[in-house]
């Protein structure tokens, strides 16, 4: 099922081709890799959003704090690397070309090169576990209009199914989060899942926080097999951008953090259930800005790493490429099971965005990958 109705592209969900699998296409956010590149990649990032140049400097701080750049791309060559050992380990024999949305390398030259080499088809693993509009339908869009710059024969892409609920990225997070409640008084811990949040206009019309929701629960039940007493734990939101006049999923991560009982809570642990790597908006937001909110209350801070370089998510996306290549048996824990046609027609679709106001500040514009 093409992504885009109106475009040449052929981008789907589901082994819709003829042709045998020649390529895995990796696909990811991006990031800046130096200094002139943070404000480009900003302006591509936010474009068509109304957000002042200045509040772009303000954001790029961020980044020119960390020497202009984004630790993303690195995290994605590791992984590749990685992966690559790993289907050579399982006798899968595909290269693997990678493409980002926002930053070199960039989808439409991946996609040429991939043509010039002669890819027919290709699966495409997204660094995004969840179903929403920029978490699924917006890269198959972008792979779409990608493949329509193809000078030449552009290879069809399938993107693979989304990952939320396999064992492969829930159990590096059971772990992680067993390793950092170690050696605290449960009974005064209080545990948040952050992921990044969106406008409601977009979350009311995906399962993003459902699979969120089933996600955390998945980690919950798997911590209390062999630790329990915790005061609470809750799903909270960070990386909000956009203009104030527009709802976003709330509360944000800080003023989760803010509003806890000092009386009866010590220790504060972050775990990022939302995201695959830790690139940018967990390095600012959870070990810079929701690390102070806690120590300026007085909490411990502990924060787990998410899932991305364990062997065991690793082996998933292996597993990913399997189900495809070989008709592997998908898996997938709890009770959504697996979600087939995760990308159809009317899934996901784009957000609307109100009309800018004349001068009005565009809010807080994140801090992405």
């Amino acid at each position: 099922m093409p992504v885009v109705t109106d475009s040449n592209s052929v981008v789907t969900d589901s082994n819709s081709g003829e042709a045998p699998y020649d390529a895995i296409l990796f696909v990811s956010f991006g990031g800046p890799e130096g200094p002139d590149e943070v404000i480009p990649f900003l302006e591509r990032v936010t474009a068509g959003r109304n957000i002042p140049a200045e509040r772009l400097k303000l954001v790029g701080q961020h980044y020119f704090d960390r020497g202009g750049v984004s630790p993303i791309n690195e995290l994605c060559r590791d992984m590749i690397g990685r992966l690559e050992s790993a289907l050579a380990s399982a006798d899968v024999d595909l290269p693997i070309y990678w493409g980002n949305r926002n930053s070199a390398p960039f989808l439409a030259d991946t996609l040429q090169t991939m043509a010039n080499d002669g890819v027919t088809r290709a699966m495409a693993f997204v660094t995004s576990a969840y179903s929403s509009y920029s978490g699924c339908r917006q890269y198959r869009e972008n792979i779409a209009a990608a493949l329509d710059t193809v000078d030449g024969s552009a290879p069809a892409v399938d993107k693979m199914r989304v990952y939320f609920n396999h064992p492969g990225f829930i159990d590096p997070l059971v772990d992680g989060l067993t390793e950092a409640l170690a050696g605290l008084d449960e009974s005064r811990t209080h545990v948040f899942f952050t992921a990044h949040s969106i406008p409601m206009s977009m979350a009311s019309n995906s399962f993003y926080v459902d699979q969120l929701n089933n996600a955390v629960q998945l980690v919950g039940e798997r911590i209390d097999a062999v630790a329990g007493g915790r005061t609470g734990s809750e799903l909270v939101w960070q990386s909000r951008s956009g203009p104030p006049t527009m709802p976003w999923l709330e509360p944000d991560i800080v003023d989760a953090i803010n509003e806890v009982d000092s009386d009866a809570i010590d220790n504060v642990i972050v775990v990022p259930i939302g995201f695959v790597s830790d690139h940018m908006e967990v390095l600012q937001d959870l070990d810079t800005d929701a690390a102070r909110a806690a120590s300026e209350q007085g909490f411990e801070f502990r924060r787990v790493e998410t899932s991305g370089t364990d062997p065991r998510f690793i082996d998933m996306i292996v597993e990913l490429v399997r189900e495809r290549l070989e008709g592997v048996t998908p898996v997938a824990l709890g009770d959504l099971g697996l979600v087939p046609e995760q990308c159809g027609e009317t899934c996901c679709p784009r957000p609307q965005r109100p009309p800018a106001r004349p001068g009005a500040e565009s809010g807080r514009p994140g801090r992405p990958a």
